[in-house]
């Protein structure tokens, strides 16, 4: 399966904000470490909004699934009878947006430690 098929069927709306969430995330954490790496600023304004972007980014895949979960289970009430096979893909699908969210997540959490220690390091030299 390809990425951008896993990127519709996810939800154009919260993959959309997920990606959004996620190139914040990297922006800051860029900007953060330029700032702290070649200007010497330790004054870490700015470094705890990469882990903030990151768990947004989660919790958003997670307020998709929840929100296309309830929608399913609603779709599954007015048919009825429903095949496990059914259900199971549906299931599937609404778990791509909190991987993908997740996914964001675990990678803000080393960014956000490096750029945090690089600024512990820097402190103490000066």
């Amino acid at each position: 399966m390809k990425l951008i098929e896993l990127f519709y069927m996810g939800g154009s709306l919260f993959m959309t904000a997920i990606t959004f969430l996620g190139f914040a995330m990297l922006f800051v954490t860029v900007r953060s470490y330029l700032k702290v790496f070649f200007k010497k600023q330790v004054n870490g304004v700015g470094v705890n909004y990469i882990i903030m972007f990151g768990s947004l980014a989660f919790i958003i895949g997670l307020l998709g699934q929840a929100i296309g979960m309830f929608q399913a289970f609603g779709a599954i009430q007015a048919a009825g009878d429903i095949s496990p096979a059914l259900i199971a893909g549906g299931l599937k699908v609404s778990m791509i947006t909190p991987l993908y969210g997740v996914f964001f997540f675990i990678i803000s959490i080393p960014l956000w430690m490096i750029v945090r220690e690089r600024i512990k390091k820097i402190s103490k030299q000066s």
